[in-house]
């Protein structure tokens, strides 16, 4: 008897020292992995031939040619475009047929793409409004326009981080720390950091707003005067659209978003509308220009002509550069088929095909202004390669063309 339980001991003593094989796991097997397409990148421009420019021999193009002889005053130096800014003068006599000639002989149109590879994106318009105003306050004329305050630090980045470039550092300064500027509703709200700086009163905080966003316009003085004033810089925060802010609380539909119908819902809710002005932060400051401008400059500096300017991004078109436009009117189907040049540039504008659309001053450039939201293709012109070629071309050509 003794000897089984020292046998069972000893069998449990093996048994405890005996470590127990893991289990077999079979694991599931996997499906193959598909690595994921290669990105193509897409060119931004696409050569085509003029025949692909839709509407492009129905545009009297007299107008479009001299407004690309204004830009010539901004970018005629410019290694891309001095050849063919001087051959811009020898066009003579100046018609609709020459100016064609001119610009088919010397130009290379491009179809300008998206990152996607399509050819359509928004066309938006703008316009320079007119304002009733005063260059003291009065119980009327309460609410300000600020020339650029002297705090306001601007700081260009490219010197020290090159690949920011395109950006610039807007702040002041507290203490010996940099801070963000004032924002929109801390500028308006009663406590006035910019005292000091008004330049002009105005009587509607509403109209004051929408000034901001299309950057000039006129404020017409008691006597009658009407004084050009120009965007002269910004607080550096983003700018926020508000008509988004609209849409996404359901207070309007897409189909009612316009310019008109965002004013009559501020002005239809005083409290909430003063809240809702103060939800885009971008704030711009203005200088009066000479008496002798009846347009606003754009960003090239040169005026804006109305229904021919367009604002556009210039990391894909250069500014000065001839653009062939083909959209529609607002509110019809009539083609909007025409050549522009892009003089101009704004906060909102960016993407490739994009582009604003310059209706002139006033309340019926507004009107139509505030309705563009179409669709529309734009084709860049760029002057052909080179030189060589373009005197080539110069010296080709027959009599009656009216390039001598």
């Amino acid at each position: 008897m003794k000897y089984k339980f020292f046998i069972f001991i000893i069998f449990l003593f093996l048994a405890a020292c005996v470590s127990k094989a893991p289990p077999v796991v079979i694991e599931p097997e996997l499906p193959p992995v598909t690595p994921p397409p290669p990105q193509i990148e897409i060119e931004p421009l696409l050569a085509v031939d003029w025949h692909q420019l839709d509407g492009w021999n129905d545009d009297d193009l007299i107008e479009p040619f001299k407004v690309f002889e204004q830009s010539c005053k901004a970018i005629g130096q410019r290694e891309q475009w001095r050849e063919v800014c001087e051959l811009s003068k020898q066009v003579s006599p100046l018609t609709s047929a020459t100016a064609k000639m001119f610009f088919e002989t010397f130009f290379q149109p491009y179809q300008v793409r998206n990152e996607d590879g399509s050819f359509t994106g928004m066309i938006t318009g703008y316009y320079g409004p007119e304002l009733p105003g005063s260059r003291i306050q009065t119980d009327k004329y309460r609410y300000p326009l600020y020339g650029q305050p002297e705090d306001l630090l601007i700081v260009d980045l490219d010197e020290i981080y090159p690949e920011l470039s395109n950006y610039r550092l807007r702040g002041r300064v507290v203490g010996n720390r940099v801070v963000p500027y004032f924002e929109r509703g801390e500028i308006d709200n009663g406590k006035n950091p910019l005292a000091g700086h008004e330049i002009f009163w105005v009587e509607d905080p509403v109209e004051l707003f929408f000034l901001h966003i299309q950057g000039s316009g006129r404020i017409r003085l008691p006597d009658g005067e009407l004084v050009m004033v120009n965007y002269a810089n910004q607080n550096g925060h983003k700018y926020r659209s508000i008509g988004k802010l609209l849409l996404d609380r359901q207070a309007m539909t897409r189909d009612q978003m316009s310019m008109q119908n965002i004013r009559s819902w501020v002005n239809a809710n005083p409290q909430a509308g003063r809240e809702l002005l103060a939800e885009n932060p971008s704030y711009v400051f203005f200088r009066e220009l000479p008496s002798d401008y009846e347009t606003p400059p754009g960003s090239l500096g040169i005026p804006l002509t109305e229904r021919r300017s367009l604002a556009v991004d210039p990391r894909t078109i250069p500014l000065g550069a001839p653009v062939f436009l083909a959209t529609s009117v607002p509110g019809t189907d009539k083609p909007l088929q025409q050549l522009m040049v892009a003089q101009d540039t704004g906060g909102a504008i960016k993407g490739r095909v994009r582009a604003d659309f310059f209706w002139g001053m006033g309340k019926e450039a507004g009107s139509i202004a505030g309705r563009m939201k179409q669709d529309g293709q734009l084709w860049l012109l760029l002057p052909k390669n080179s030189d060589e070629q373009l005197q080539s071309r110069i010296e080709s050509q027959p009599s009656d063309t009216g390039i001598n």
